[in-house]
């Protein structure tokens, strides 16, 4: 934040852009590190701490905004420059009542009086937590995912697969999709399924419902199987996970093989909604510029 406010010690009001690129430069953000974004990829993240910086800071009463885009520095944002901490933090500004006000209070039978849990609060952004707390809920319920297919039938592993490509917008319907499959007797299923509607293209699947390391023989075998089919598509699906070699072996080809270890088959099973269901919903809103524009 003090950047920031170094930014603007000048006086006269300066856009929020201009602030950024001030920022930037005083951090020397490489071309990467401007450009990196939030989970979410809706923003980058040198733009959200810069506008969340400016928020901070205004309800602190240390910068104005004069007028939409534009941000100014005040009396109070003076003297803390002056006489304020070389590190501006959360804490620091909760000495003024108005922005003690606008921040929102840990409950204190939930709070971590640690230091280094306070510091890691202040050096990260509303956005960015609520972006880490889903990636971990997320992360945990791809975990409990895999142990529930781990532990389901071979059966039910290959309604699974089948689920999992239809909900991913392959096979066209479920009845064609189920004609595509077949039953093996290796714990898994080995068969085809349409690319799209209009089947024009075919990728063949093999699924291992397996907890042991995927080695480069069994993906060897499958390009075999593939090459005798005249195949060029193909996905090879386990529950465990695949060593470098066999990682190494789906490389290079002249055909497609993609690979879906574990966690993977779990991620895409979140991501297309398949075995889960919305515990709660939060609407995260913003500011509608173009209703205040009396342009």
């Amino acid at each position: 934040m003090r950047p920031v406010l170094d930014a603007v010690s000048h006086g006269r009001p300066q856009t929020l852009g201009d602030v950024r690129k001030v920022v930037s430069d005083a951090f020397q953000l490489t071309e990467s590190e401007r450009k990196e974004r939030l989970p979410s990829g809706r923003q980058t993240v040198i733009n959200n701490r810069v506008g969340w910086a400016r928020t901070y800071l205004n309800k602190a009463g240390l910068l104005v905004i004069p007028e939409r885009g534009m941000v100014q520095i005040t009396d109070r944002g003076r003297d803390a420059l002056h006489n304020g901490p070389d590190r501006i933090t959360v804490r620091w500004l909760k000495q003024f009542p108005e922005f003690e006000r606008f921040h929102t209070h840990t409950p204190k039978d939930k709070a971590d009086d640690s230091q280094d849990m306070a510091d890691d609060l202040d050096q990260t952004t509303p956005d960015e937590r609520l972006a880490e707390a889903h990636q971990s809920l997320m992360e945990a319920l791809a975990d409990e995912i895999l142990t529930q297919v781990r532990q389901a039938s071979p059966q039910f592993f290959e309604q699974l697969v089948v689920d999992l490509m239809l909900a991913m917008g392959y096979g066209g319907s479920r009845q064609e999709a189920g004609q595509a499959t077949q039953l093996t007797n290796d714990d898994g299923i080995d068969g085809t399924i349409k690319e799209d509607k209009l089947g024009l293209d075919v990728i063949y699947l093999q699924a291992k419902r397996w907890t042991n390391t995927v080695h480069r023989p069994e993906i060897d075998k499958f390009i075999g199987a593939l090459t005798r089919r005249g195949a060029r598509k193909g996905v090879f699906i386990t529950t465990s996970e695949f060593s470098p070699g066999a990682r190494e072996a789906a490389n290079g080809l002249s055909m497609k093989v993609v690979l879906l270890d574990g966690r993977e088959l779990a991620q895409l099973m979140v991501e297309n909604n398949l075995g889960v269901s919305i515990k709660q919903v939060y609407e995260v809103k913003q500011i509608d510029s173009d209703y205040f524009s009396e342009e």
